[in-house]
């Protein structure tokens, strides 16, 4: 939690213009990727430790932008060592089968400024289906450390049985422990690559 705060007040500063066709690689020290699932009554977390990706940034025309990302499975973490290894089992992400959830762009469109819905190729558990998330661009900012983008999401649901993950337990009320439905929250800070015909910035 504290990353996400650190990286939205940090991007929420005046922004300066990206360029057109700028690429820019995912900062995971300053990201989140985390998802939400209900547990008997209450919404139990979780995240992803370990990630990577590229976005393609084109700021005069933001459907020429593009992203991907690959997460390692497990790199997953609840806080309760016994939960993320049953997590990584054959019953949720079978992570030995399965190491790593890929998204591929194929649309990127600015519905309203700064309000982005980027669809794509979601992969996980070896099935792929198109999703679309909802991203708030945060714009981009010069630092020591270099240019820097921001993007949040307005949170993306999806049915986890769409995947495959489909283990639960029926309650004697009739209820279920898990639900079907998981909520993905995405906190991304991404550092500009600098082409080998400009200067990198000090350090």
């Amino acid at each position: 939690m504290h990353r996400r705060f650190l990286s939205l007040s940090f991007f929420l500063a005046a922004a300066l213009p990206a360029l057109a066709g700028d690429t820019y690689k995912i900062d995971a020290t300053h990201s989140e990727i985390g998802f939400k699932v209900r547990h008997f009554l209450s919404k139990t977390p979780g995240r992803f430790a370990k990630f990577q990706g590229t976005i393609q940034i084109d700021d005069k025309d933001m459907a020429k932008s593009s992203v991907e990302v690959s997460i390692d499975v497990a790199s997953i973490s609840t806080d309760n060592e016994n939960r993320d290894k049953h997590l990584k089992s054959p019953d949720f992400f079978d992570a030995e089968k399965f190491p790593v959830i890929t998204f591929k762009s194929t649309s990127v469109k600015e519905v309203a400024k700064g309000q982005l819905e980027v669809t794509g190729d979601f992969t996980m558990r070896g099935v792929t289906r198109k999703i679309t998330f909802p991203i708030t661009n945060l714009g981009t900012q010069a630092s020591p450390m270099g240019v820097r983008a921001g993007f949040v999401d307005g949170t993306l649901r999806i049915n986890r049985k769409d995947f495959g993950v489909i283990w639960n337990k029926v309650l004697d009320n009739g209820g279920t422990m898990l639900s079907d439905d998981v909520d993905i929250t995405l906190n991304v800070e991404a550092v500009k690559i600098v082409p080998k015909t400009e200067s990198a910035p000090a350090k």
